[in-house]
């Protein structure tokens, strides 16, 4: 039997009762299940974490003492018990580490997606599936209208482009994606990264994840035209919004954080509308819950087909 009140939302975020932890909780809870390093899912101060060895590396690395008191590792598809609740932490394809919250309990499955992603990355594990009664799915950019690109496709836009570059992005799992796409698309490139985006790089390499050729950023390199990409996150490409010699890209989903529609990287690391619809179909859920988003699309879809329930 699925329980309505499974997972309700409060001050601190997303929490179910019937194991007495949160899910991604944005402020400090006892125990909490955190799918990925992204500082909107992982805050500081927590006691007890569940989550993967990236995740808590991640998190270490952001807040040093106050990432955690306890971190509990969790492998991916290890069945772990909190209070009477089943969970098993899947492989969400969102960024490195990031995980989907199998939950089960009294017989009834309830997958939290987290953010995930459908599109090929090869600096994270790739998304798995898993049947479920319970879908519980972001719904960032869950819209017919929106139907994100191919990333190959993107980032060869950047061939064409023979100044130096300066590319903006988030730090932590788009910067590494970026790395790799570019040095396998666009290997003429040479890149720098950002200095506080090296120690993520260190993470990932740590791990296993083959990144490609990078260095960190030197003022003399750039100062000469040989298609050099510098990689910075977003607080240091605003504050170089009167660059000369460089052609400026911002890398993201989002439209609102393009520079315009010629210098666009639409390169998203949420799933979009036909991603959601083809997750749906995988995981067979007889109920979808939505959060992260606008969930109206989803109800008008399935009219009376499948139950969905905005969170």
């Amino acid at each position: 039997m699925i329980l309505n009140d499974f997972v309700q939302i409060d001050e601190k975020g997303l929490y179910c009762k019937y194991g007495d932890f949160y899910l991604d909780p944005k402020l400090p809870a006892k125990t909490a299940v955190i799918t990925h390093g992204h500082a909107d899912h992982a805050v500081s101060g927590n006691y007890d974490v569940y989550c993967t060895r990236a995740t808590a590396s991640v998190m270490q690395l952001r807040y040093d003492r106050t990432a955690a008191k306890v971190f509990n590792i969790v492998g991916f598809n290890e069945p772990f018990t909190i209070g009477k609740v089943t969970i098993t932490l899947i492989p969400a394809g969102h960024m490195l580490g990031s995980a989907q919250v199998l939950m089960e309990y009294e017989g009834t499955r309830y997958l939290y997606t987290g953010d995930y992603k459908l599109q090929p990355d090869d600096t994270c594990e790739p998304i798995e599936w898993v049947t479920t009664d319970v879908l519980i799915t972001e719904s960032t950019f869950a819209d017919p209208e929106v139907i994100h690109p191919d990333p190959v496709a993107e980032i060869q836009k950047i061939n064409s482009i023979k100044t130096n570059i300066l590319l903006g992005a988030y730090g932590l799992g788009k910067s590494q994606r970026l790395i790799n796409l570019i040095s396998t698309h666009a290997p003429q490139k040479k890149i720098l990264v950002h200095h506080r985006i090296m120690p993520i790089n260190a993470i990932y390499q740590k791990m296993g994840i083959v990144l490609g050729p990078h260095q960190i950023y030197g003022r003399k390199l750039m100062k000469v035209q040989d298609e050099f990409v510098y990689i910075v996150p977003p607080f240091t490409f605003d504050s170089y919004i009167r660059a000369t010699g460089v052609t400026r890209l911002f890398a993201s989903g989002w439209k609102n954080l393009q520079v315009n529609q010629r210098d666009t990287l639409f390169i998203s690391d949420h799933v979009d509308w036909n991603d959601i619809l083809e997750t749906i179909a995988r995981t067979q859920p007889k109920q979808i819950w939505t959060l992260h988003g606008d969930g109206r699309h989803l109800k008008a879809h399935f009219n009376n087909d499948i139950f969905v329930k905005l969170l």
